[in-house]
């Protein structure tokens, strides 16, 4: 299934598989792997794949049909749990991890669910 998903997104984006890879940073060779159904990328690379394209790292394995779980019907909140999940934490040991999670739902009880400051 991901090999499907990733040729037709790439199709749909009217890019060529070294353009793709380029953007990647990855060979033609490993593209065209993944897209024959001959090698499957590691876990980072789909998450790259994913947020490239927009969609879910599920949609991407076959897990689901929709391409991004996201509502349109809310873009604050879709805008605010995608750059939570866009975090970059790689290179950051467990233990700062922890506190970026912390801190965020620190944040998170300071205002109401409309982003208002909640009154004290």
């Amino acid at each position: 299934m991901f090999k499907d998903r990733i040729r037709e997104l790439r199709q749909e984006f009217d890019l060529t598989q070294k353009q793709l890879a380029d953007i990647l940073k990855i060979s033609d060779v490993a593209l065209s792997n993944y897209e024959l159904g001959k090698r499957m990328p590691d876990t980072e690379m789909v998450q790259k794949i994913a947020n490239f394209f927009n969609v879910s790292t599920d949609y991407l394995l076959g897990r689901t049909d929709i391409r991004n779980p996201y509502s349109d019907e809310d873009k604050d909140t879709k805008i605010i749990t995608k750059a939570y999940h866009n975090l970059n934490i790689e290179g950051l040991p467990e233990e700062d991890i922890k506190k970026v999670e912390e801190y965020i739902e620190l944040l998170k009880q300071k205002y109401n669910p409309d982003g208002t400051l909640k009154k004290r």
